[in-house]
Order: C-alpha cells, then structure tokens, then sequence
C-alpha cells in the first residue's frame, strides 16, 4: 500500500491524541505526520513511530504542503473554517465535530454499516456522534432482517464524551470540589442533560443521535426518541435499546445475527453481560442482554458498551481513514 502524509488537527485534545495513537497502532503507512492545534500548544512534542513530532499552530497556510489526510478532533467552529481549506488544497477531511454530519453533501459513515457512502465524498467526510456509531452497528443487522419499526435509546456517557473538561470535572468532584464543566457534581450522580435543551424539551445531544442514526441507516422517516444521560465513568459509552420490528423473530435468530455482524461483540449470558470497563481499548461494539419485550408486539431490548474514544470517535475515524485507503 502505497505511503501517505496525514494530518491531525486538535493534536492535544484527548481525541487528536488517541487518533495519533490509533494511527501508530494499526500501523498505517503515514510517510509524514503533521499536527496542528492552537497557538497555545504549538511547540509541545508528541510520540509516533519513534519519534517526536512537533505541533504546529492550525494556520490558512497550514494545508498547502500538500497533506493527503486530514483527521479533525476540533471544535464546529474551527472546522467550518478549516476543513474546506484543506479539502480545495486537495486534502480529504474526516471530521469528528458535528459541524458536517446533517449536510447532504457530506457522507457521515460507520464503515461497517454505510461504507458506501464514502464513494460521494467531496473531500469531507463526518464521524459521527459518540452514541450513533455504535448504535447503527446494532440497528444495521436489523434493519437488512427483518426490519425495524421504532427505536428507543436511553444513553449512559462517560465523562471522556466531554473531553478533557469532563475528565477533570469527575477528578474533581470525586475529591469533593465544586463542577468547573458540568451543570452539577457529576460524582456520585447521573445528569440528564447533554448538549443545550430546545424549545420540545429535548437536547441538542437528543436531536443530533435522532438525526443521525436515521442518515446512516438510509431511513429518514424511522420512529426514533432518545434520552441522554452523563455518568460518572471515566471512558465507556453503554445504550440501552428498546427495538420494535417489522415481522417475528426468535431471539435465537437476533443472537444469530449479531454473532456474525461486523464489529460486535456478542456478550450475552446472565452472568456475562457488556460494561463499559470491559469495552476499553478496542473498537468492537459490546452486545448483550437480549431479550423479548412482552410490552409490544416483535419487540426486543438489548443493552451495548463501547469505548467511546475509539468506535465513538478516534477509533471510527481512523477505520473511515483505512476504508479509503484500502478501497
């Protein structure tokens, strides 16, 4: 496979690292690696393949050295300035802001679900939402058989889900000081509340995995209602998902079906179940609990854990990156 130069902007925010550190662990032939960030980190050092790469400030001029990659970890703001400007220099962007996703021009892709889609890009392509990747990976089986009737998610998010800020507010209400990130101690509590809440009562965390849940599966009229939760773990996204489908199954056949489904993990007895310290370091979306739902009609739950920092961000982004390339 022929070698590369790659791009990471956001180099020292906890997804710009764990994409560098992704990108050196599944050995990808980056030629050159360039990393960029505010003004304030330029100058710091970061490891990869040996070596220490200096961090550069994010500039206009920054992608006229003719980068072919570019991994964004930024925020929207800085990625609707910058990622056109890398694209026009010929660059291909996978961005992980949500400043993209909605745009009907730019695929917003979980590879093993909507790989496809990568075949439209124009030179950006979104990652999505820490929640959505993962529960696409669940829903896609069930929608290609037998097919899905309505969705109803109830999200369990780490603090990593916030960034740096979420992870030292966790640090330091565990130790008895006020919140500095979050509305609340987030220690020894749970905070409905992700993102800004809109004039329906739902947030905007709420809308964005409504929305993009229903472009990645390509069913823009499927019945989906979310509620978002912050938890106090570390790292670790867990979904609980109640799923009505369109003809019987036997949960045997939906065990069946996740066993052999790309990037799950089916882990489901009654004493062996997904948690979010059981789905650290890897890219798999942890399946289990399974379950009929008497309530309804063809209706199931089932509970997930993922790492949120990979298959919910870095990780998803990088296999985005190797899809490209490989196709």
């Amino acid at each position: 496979m022929k070698a590369f130069s790659c791009a990471v902007v956001g180099a020292t925010g906890m997804v710009g690292r764990k994409m560098i550190e992704i990108l050196e662990e599944r050995k990808l032939p980056v030629s050159q690696l360039f990393l960029f960030a505010s003004a304030r980190s330029a100058g710091k050092k970061i490891p990869f393949n040996g070596c220490d790469v200096e961090v550069e400030e994010l500039t206009p001029a920054a992608f006229s050295r003719g980068i072919d990659f570019a991994l964004f970890a930024v925020s929207n703001a800085i990625s609707r300035e910058y990622a056109p400007t890398a694209a026009r220099a010929g660059c291909t962007v996978v961005d992980n802001s949500s400043a993209w996703r909605m745009d009907s021009t730019v695929p917003l892709v979980v590879p093993e679900v909507n790989g496809d889609d990568l075949a439209s890009h124009a030179g950006i392509i979104a990652n999505p939402n820490c929640c959505a990747a993962p529960a696409v990976v669940a829903l896609k089986p069930l929608r290609d058989a037998p097919g899905i009737k309505r969705v109803v998610i109830s999200t369990y998010q780490s603090v990593s889900g916030a960034g740096v800020g979420g992870w030292e507010d966790l640090t330091r209400t565990l130790a008895g000081e006020a919140p500095a990130h979050f509305p609340y101690p987030i220690a020894h509590n749970l905070i409905p509340h992700i993102g800004d809440f809109e004039s329906d009562g739902y947030t905007g965390e709420e809308k964005k995995l409504i929305a993009e849940i229903r472009k990645m599966l390509h069913l823009p009229a499927l019945p989906v209602t979310a509620t978002t939760v912050r938890v106090p773990v570390y790292t670790g996204h867990s979904l609980s998902m109640n799923i009505e489908l369109k003809t019987p199954f036997s949960i045997e056949e939906i065990r069946t079906l996740y066993a052999t489904a790309p990037a799950v993990s089916l882990t489901d007895t009654q004493q062996n179940y997904p948690m979010p310290i059981t789905a650290a370091g890897n890219d798999l979306v942890h399946i289990g609990r399974i379950r009929r739902d008497t309530s309804v009609e063809n209706g199931i739950n089932l509970w997930l854990s993922c790492d949120n920092t990979r298959k919910g961000a870095a990780g998803n982004a990088v296999q985005v990156l190797e899809k490209i390339i490989f196709c």
